[in-house]
């Protein structure tokens, strides 16, 4: 016999069943928590996890409990995924209605009746609002809030006029960017572009770092990019949740190369696109925006080309009615000058004709007088003639004899001032000539004490040596 009362385990679990059951049964909870330890039972369509609470402060676990899902629960969870894009996996937080039940094999569990949609939906819109939040405040220099759009230093560069050279930052096995590729490459227009990839991965939260190392990869290259696009293909909202973290959104708002985005969504826009230049919703998308900025440069170009033609056209036809206009102005006066100078010149023709009729009967009649006049006079001239030249002669003869006898008292009057220069005639009246070094001189400056100088006198030459040096030039006596 036992000591105290003992019973089966199964009546144990009976009871608690019983007890739970008084308690839960028919009723529902709806739970905010935090889904762990997720396994799915495709064949089955089972789904067994856990759900936990977390401490705001430590993150701790404060609360944990098994949760299943099957049936109408499992057809919920998957139209959840349909509607959020959001996978049903660890470490999501989700609003579930649940009902509590207990099981003598499998224990206490919590099963899945219904997930709310909406719920993660907006959870994940706040936090998009929370970004966009710090973004405008934390970098106001280049980004700012205009009514329901975003200013961004990226969004206000302008396109060149052709796009050509392109940057482009996908994933390498991305199916977005071989529809990229096809598009651009394949253009019914024949436009052509030189393409650099830059390749990273472009799928979850933690890979924004790279995804902007690709940006300054792109920026430190130095090539001279028209654009740079960024290329990712459809999945679920999950996967875009990259493109609304900020520190892609700051990187793309402030990036000084004009960015186009093709990451493949159709419902919602990411951060990354508000803060881009030119978003689009695909990849292919991306392609037909560069493939119409080109056209539209090429349209404007043959509008330009049309105009300037109709243009030429115009002007051609109206200067060469200007111009047909002055040759017929410029043939009529020429005939009007060519007639007016005509009448001219026929009137300056009689006038010479006329004159030179008189001229030639005057000059004619003036010869006859001198003809007339040096027949009847010849020996009268003849003789006048060698009179004069009698008279010349003998003028010569006198002026000649006059002259000469001048020349010969000027020749006499110059022989007797030779003779009164000569050094013979100076040196006789007490003058001397003096040399220094071989060379006449005609004052003191050159010569110093202690020269050799020779004196020429009128009877003798004297070498003497220069004792002293005095300046005398006002002393009485000197001025001859």
């Amino acid at each position: 016999m036992m000591p105290f009362p003992v019973i089966k385990l199964s009546a144990l679990t009976g009871s608690i069943q019983q007890a739970l059951n008084s308690v839960f049964a028919d009723q529902t909870f709806w739970v905010v928590a935090d889904v762990t330890n997720h396994s799915f039972y495709q064949q089955k369509g089972y789904h067994y996890f856990d759900l936990v609470e977390k401490d705001t402060a430590s993150s701790a676990i404060v609360a944990k409990v098994s949760a299943v899902a099957w049936g109408n629960g499992s057809i919920r969870i998957k139209e959840f995924e349909i509607v959020t894009g959001q996978q049903f996996k660890n470490d999501i937080h989700v609003l579930i209605k649940v009902a509590v039940g207990y099981h003598q094999l499998y224990g206490l569990q919590i099963t899945l009746l219904d997930i709310d949609t909406s719920f993660t939906v907006g959870l994940l819109e706040q936090q998009k609002q929370q970004t966009l939040l710090r973004l405008e405040t934390e970098c106001a220099d280049y980004i700012r809030k205009v009514g329901d759009r975003y200013v961004t230093r990226n969004n206000q560069l302008h396109f060149p006029a052709v796009i050509q050279r392109l940057a482009v930052i996908t994933s390498g096995n991305s199916a977005g960017f071989q529809d990229f590729l096809h598009t651009l490459m394949h253009n019914r227009f024949g436009y052509t572009f030189k393409i650099d990839t830059y390749f990273t991965v472009v799928q979850g939260e933690s890979k924004a770092e790279l995804l902007q190392q690709r940006l300054i990869d792109i920026f430190q290259s130095g090539r001279p990019y028209d654009a740079v696009v960024i290329i990712r293909g459809g999945g679920a909202q999950t996967d875009f949740l990259l493109f609304d973290t900020f520190i892609l959104g700051r990187a793309v708002a402030r990036f000084p190369i004009p960015i186009i985005t093709g990451i493949g969504h159709q419902k919602n826009e990411t951060i990354t696109d508000m803060m881009a230049h030119s978003p689009t919703k695909t990849p292919t998308k991306a392609a037909e925006l560069i493939i119409a900025h080109n056209k539209a440069f090429e349209d404007e170009v043959m509008a330009l080309q049309r105009d300037i033609l109709i243009r030429s056209q115009q002007l051609f036809s109206s200067h060469f009615q200007a111009l047909a206009s002055l040759n017929a102005t410029v043939i009529n006066h020429s005939r009007n000058i060519t007639d007016r100078h005509r009448e001219m010149l026929r009137g300056f023709k009689d006038t010479i004709l006329h004159t030179s009729r008189e001229l030639l009967h005057q000059r004619q009649q003036e010869l006859t007088g001198v003809s007339a006049a040096v027949l009847s006079k010849p020996r009268i001239a003849i003789a006048a003639k060698r009179n004069d030249l009698a008279n010349l002669v003998a003028n010569l003869r006198s002026f000649n004899r006059i002259y000469t006898q001048n020349k010969r008292g000027q020749l006499a009057h110059y022989e007797t001032l030779f003779r009164l220069m000569s050094p013979d005639n100076i040196l006789r009246r007490g003058f001397a000539i003096v040399y220094h070094e071989g060379k006449i001189v005609n004052n003191a400056g050159a010569i110093q004490p202690g020269d050799q100088i020779r004196v020429v006198l009128q009877d003798a030459t004297l070498d003497a040596d220069v004792i002293a040096k005095k300046n005398q030039t006002d002393e009485p006596g000197t001025d001859i």
